[in-house]
């Protein structure tokens, strides 16, 4: 249970007690970074069975002491892709369903709900041939796998993509790809360290159309960029406690709760994890790390940023959302300032240049001028099938061994903005950010919101360079 901020917190009143007050019991500014894991660099090369992979890391889910990389596996150009799905939530039902893999097979599934295996497996006929876990370890121990799809909630999902990584299995990660800028940077490193592929599921990143309206901003086809409006995205909301349910057959609750507190069950808690801040940065709809996310990561694709961020944040007001505008080094100004709309308009932003506009949709765009849209790719309806050039692209790197279009750099740059936002809003003042070392200047309080402690046995392990 979590303890009144009266009694855990030593911080001082003022504008700190209004972010306690938006987070009722929860308090976050006093955190520093947890980093307990061992290296895991190699030591010796050579190969490793995945069941010795198994038996190492099933002593604790996070704290990994072993000095191994599992053997890449080199795929032939007939050879079948053989994935997993690890969580088996909405939206990995969704993607099972309504998505095709070419020359690639679903072969296993795996969530700490079991009864969601085989729930994800009625959805296609060949899925009572597919292997269901309740521990995705055992599922890379049994299975020869290639790739995984990690679906997993958003406090969890760091830690099963680095666990995929060290077994030698590429990824497909869901968005928003991390909880905090820290397990995004250990990701990174742990991508580069074990020369795997992982594709973000920001799937704007590979639409045709999508690609050429931020191609057109990037090149200047509407001058220099002095503004981008987007969604005032809303952050996360603070967990109260709860009186405790009866939990779920089948469900490891344990597992669920991950590197957070092992709070009692409640369905609320499980059903809604993307509302709470210690689960997610705001992952409904309207949310900053919701469609947030892909909002940001289209600013970041048109803004040629993919390897930086903002050097300057700043609320509007005092308010728990606040509207928020962000300075790049170019001079280019992004406000979070549009009011929530209807519909799914503001999956993307509207870029104001010298020159003229163009607003990006997904799957679309609208240009002023109008012939700046001459000869676009087709527009691309949204529904079953709109992932298809993502994951076409991620299972052709799978066999090339290139970076995929929305590599994990380009994630982790993406998914910071966002983190930036929540960070601005909680310390309710303009922020310096350094976005080569990943730091705020002079801002210890700031600093302290990067990184979360991890409960012991869900720590992140430490990756060599």
């Amino acid at each position: 249970m979590a303890t009144p901020f009266s009694e855990r917190c030593p911080c001082a009143a003022g504008r700190h007690m209004q972010v306690h007050r938006r987070f009722e019991f929860v308090c976050r500014a006093g955190r520093a970074p947890i980093y307990n894991g061992r290296d895991v660099s190699l030591r010796k090369e050579g190969k490793m069975n995945r069941r010795r992979f198994l038996l190492q890391t099933l002593a604790g889910a996070g704290s990994l002491s072993f000095p191994y990389v599992a053997a890449p596996t080199v795929l032939g150009a007939n050879d079948r892709i053989r994935i997993g799905f690890i969580g088996l939530g909405g939206r990995a039902r969704w993607m099972i369903q309504n998505e095709e893999y070419p020359g690639a097979e679903i072969v296993a599934v795996a969530d700490c709900w079991l009864p969601r295996c085989h729930e994800a497996a009625r959805l296609k006929p060949e899925g009572e041939k597919w292997s269901k876990y309740h521990d995705y370890r055992k599922m890379f121990d049994q299975e020869k796998l290639d790739a995984v799809f990690v679906e997993t909630t958003t406090h969890a999902r760091v830690l099963a993509c680095i666990h995929a990584l060290q077994a030698g299995l590429d990824v497909y990660a869901e968005k928003p790809l991390t909880l905090t800028v820290q397990e995004g940077r250990v990701l990174v490193d742990a991508v580069r360290r074990y020369k795997r592929v992982l594709q973000t599921g920001t799937q704007q990143r590979s639409m045709p159309i999508n690609i050429q309206a931020s191609r057109l901003v990037r090149e200047g086809a509407i001058g220099n960029v002095h503004t981008v409006i987007v969604c005032n995205f809303e952050g996360p909301q603070g967990w109260y406690p709860r009186p405790e349910q009866k939990l779920p057959e089948g469900l490891n609750w344990d597992q669920w709760c991950n590197q957070t507190e092992l709070r009692p069950y409640h369905a609320l808690l499980q059903r809604r994890w993307a509302w709470w801040w210690d689960y997610d940065g705001g992952g409904q709809s309207w949310g900053v790390s919701g469609w947030g996310a892909h909002a940001l990561d289209q600013v970041q694709c048109a803004l040629g940023t993919d390897d930086t961020g903002p050097v300057e944040i700043w609320p509007e007001s005092g308010q728990p959302d606040a509207k928020v505008t962000m300075r790049y080094a170019s001079g280019t100004l992004v406000k979070l300032e549009e009011p929530k709309k209807e519909g799914h308009s503001q999956l993307g932003a509207v870029f104001a240049g010298g020159k003229g506009r163009i607003q990006i949709l997904r799957g679309d765009f609208i240009a002023d001028p109008p012939e700046l849209k001459r000869d676009a790719p087709d527009v691309l309806p949204e529904g079953p099938g709109e992932n298809r050039y993502h994951i076409q692209n991620f299972l052709e790197c799978v066999r090339t061994r290139r970076r995929p279009t929305a590599d994990v750099e380009i994630g982790h740059r993406s998914n910071s903005v966002c983190h930036l936002v929540n960070i601005c809003r909680d310390v309710g003042r303009k922020l310096q950010w350094d976005p080569k070392a990943e730091r705020f200047i002079d801002d210890d309080q700031a600093n302290s919101l990067l990184s979360r402690p991890r409960r012991k046995g869900y720590e992140l392990p430490e990756i060599s360079k």
